[in-house]
């Protein structure tokens, strides 16, 4: 049996794409490999594999000890895309970036979730062949497609209007996310019903916290902000929405985008350069806000369009499936295991 501990801390904090992406990881190996794997979760003993999630300092202190065997890296960030997510002081911010850097370098191997993310941590100095790509995936037994008598039972259980177009959106309220657009969206568009399921996962941290409280706590009448929800219920909310908007201005490979290709949900996006290597045609595009307007617009009134998307988001589905990445978490942690050995 190959003894494979994760070290992480994502899921102490709710409402999170990198907690979301670990649990489902976990999930996965104690459901298709139990008898093959030994998982472990934050036990400091001599392992085959030790998968750190998160960079926590115990955690980047205990990669000096030879138990801890092929040290494998989850690459969630780098320190470009903590800007617009947290509001940290500076010398702080400077030392934490750094911090950010020697972690991954201490890692033996980098996992990225988007591959337009290797070449720039080559640029930190990172070997290209320790780095792989290895997408993110979601469970289908919980997030998937349900019938049209169930949508409308789900838009009662959450008091939301049965004649209305939904758009939903969903992930940690802040600015980076493009917060501010989906609300301006709401106020330009007061016949739509507008969720944003989500919360302030780091509080007063959070880049705009003060701005975007306001509006949390006082919304147009046609936006609801949920505030932290479960995974269950983010399948749910999924499934009574006619389109799923992701707003962000950077992203890795958000784990809510392939919760709503689960769920068949059509997806709009802004169109950033990382999404075009993983799911370039399985959204509508939008650069700006004013295009979101003009797409958002064309969606309503044009039934074959949204069907057109809703289409994509299955055929994406599969692709991202949790069955398609088993066999290639199978093979990568069986190489990282055998690399273990001939290190030691």
């Amino acid at each position: 049996m190959i003894k494979i501990t994760m070290f992480s801390s994502a899921d102490k904090v709710a409402g999170q794409g990198v907690g979301s992406a670990y649990l489902e990881l976990v999930g996965l190996l104690k459901t298709y490999f139990k008898d093959e794997f030994d998982v472990a979760i934050n036990r400091y003993r001599r392992s085959d594999v030790s998968h750190y999630h998160t960079i926590d300092l115990p955690f980047y202190f205990s990669t000096f000890s030879k138990k801890r065997g092929q040290k494998v890296g989850y690459v969630h960030f780098l320190p470009e895309t903590l800007e617009g997510s947290l509001k940290i002081p500076q010398p702080f911010r400077g030392i934490f970036y750094r911090y950010v850097i020697a972690f991954y370098k201490r890692m033996d191997h980098l996992v990225v979730v988007n591959p337009s993310f290797i070449d720039e941590l080559v640029a930190y100095g990172i070997p290209r062949e320790k780095i792989s790509y290895i997408p993110n995936f979601v469970d289908s037994r919980r997030f998937h497609p349900v019938p049209a008598g169930e949508k409308k039972r789900l838009r009662a259980k959450f008091y939301l209007p049965q004649d209305k177009f939904i758009v939903l959106g969903t992930g940690q309220v802040q600015e980076r996310k493009g917060v501010p657009d989906f609300i301006r969206l709401a106020r330009q568009n007061p016949d739509v019903q507008f969720v944003w399921a989500g919360g302030f996962s780091f509080g007063r941290l959070t880049d705009g916290y003060r701005e975007l409280k306001k509006v949390v706590d006082n919304p147009p009448a046609n936006l609801r902000f949920t505030g932290i929800v479960s995974r269950d219920e983010i399948a749910q909310l999924n499934n009574l929405a006619d389109l799923f908007l992701l707003p962000s201005f950077n992203e890795l490979f958000p784990m809510s985008v392939l919760e709503a290709f689960s769920c068949g949900t059509p997806v709009m996006l802004r169109d950033l350069d990382l999404y075009q290597a993983i799911i370039k045609g399985d959204y509508e595009p939008a650069k700006d806000v004013e295009e979101m307007q003009v797409k958002l617009t064309l969606l309503r009134n044009d039934p074959a369009r949204l069907d057109h998307w809703q289409k994509q988001a299955r055929v994406a589905a599969q692709h991202y499936s949790e069955d398609h990445l088993a066999a290639i978490w199978h093979r990568f942690y069986h190489e990282q295991a055998r690399k273990g050995v001939n290190n030691d």
